[in-house]
């Protein structure tokens, strides 16, 4: 009875020396595992998406293939609010392979509005927080993480509407001339419509307007929407109701008082 129970005791020993070296060899495989992480990008896809990219360079030199590598990314505003979220999953990294992945997440304009209008207005910042999980000979879960700052440009920056000029056009209108100007401080092109509705103090609509606004990437906009209103329909109390309407969100009313 005793050479058996020998035998087991030896054959435990040399299980233990065998899960011990190669729990050793694993951890000391993570070493030789290597992520670079790249410069994010931004950039504006072609149904007017805001994409966030970023690409990771992958060496494993370890002793063993990599499995169940995924990469997270959570595009949050200055308050902490998840915007969108981004996976890429890849099965294997085997040994000795050196790979680049890249990790890509969307979210739109609007997106951001739901959560706080004044990123039409003010320049502000987004931040990128990346978790990469890895599994090393498929048994110890390895977890890394970064963040990063994205500068955020207000495509609206110090609007002003300024007052409304009133000019004689016929014997029966006035045609109203409201200005408008603001610097695009955002990454993409601006282009779209603004439309303005007259209403007079009783609440009655009594004109409209509209023009169109082009304001590249980091330029200033400067121009009018005209309004012909009857004058007999000018009283105390009007107001104006501004609406943006742009490729990448729609903005309005703005409300602007006159008389």
């Amino acid at each position: 009875m005793n050479v058996p129970i020998r035998m087991i005791g030896i054959a435990t020993t040399f299980l233990w020396i065998f899960l011990v070296a190669f729990l050793a060899s694993a951890v000391y495989s993570f070493k030789d595992l290597k992520f670079d992480f790249g410069l994010p990008q931004m950039s504006v896809t072609l149904d007017n998406k805001l994409l966030f990219s970023l690409n990771i360079n992958i060496v494993n030199n370890g002793y063993y293939s990599m499995d169940s590598f995924n990469v997270t990314t959570e595009i949050l505003d200055v308050d902490g609010f998840v915007v969108t979220r981004g996976l890429t999953f890849i099965p294997t990294i085997k040994k000795g392979e050196n790979t680049t992945i890249f990790n890509n997440a969307t979210f739109g304009v609007d997106d951001l509005l739901q959560i706080n209008r004044n990123y039409l207005f003010d320049d502000s910042e987004l931040r990128a927080a990346v978790y990469a999980g890895v599994r090393i000979a498929e048994l110890i879960p390895v977890e890394v993480s970064t963040n990063l700052s994205l500068p955020w440009g207000a495509p609206f920056y110090n609007l002003i509407m300024g007052q409304p000029e009133r000019v004689e056009f016929n014997e029966t209108h006035f045609r109203i001339a409201m200005a408008i100007s603001f610097e695009n401080h955002a990454f993409f092109n601006l282009t779209g419509n603004v439309q303005a509705q007259m209403y007079s103090g009783a609440g009655l609509r009594v004109g409209d307007g509209h023009t169109v606004i082009e304001a590249p990437q980091h330029s200033f906009y400067h121009g009018y929407v005209d309004i012909y209103v009857p004058k007999i329909e000018l009283t105390r109390g009007s107001r104006f109701e501004v609406y943006f309407l742009t490729p990448f969100f729609d903005y309005g009313p703005l409300v602007v008082p006159y008389g």
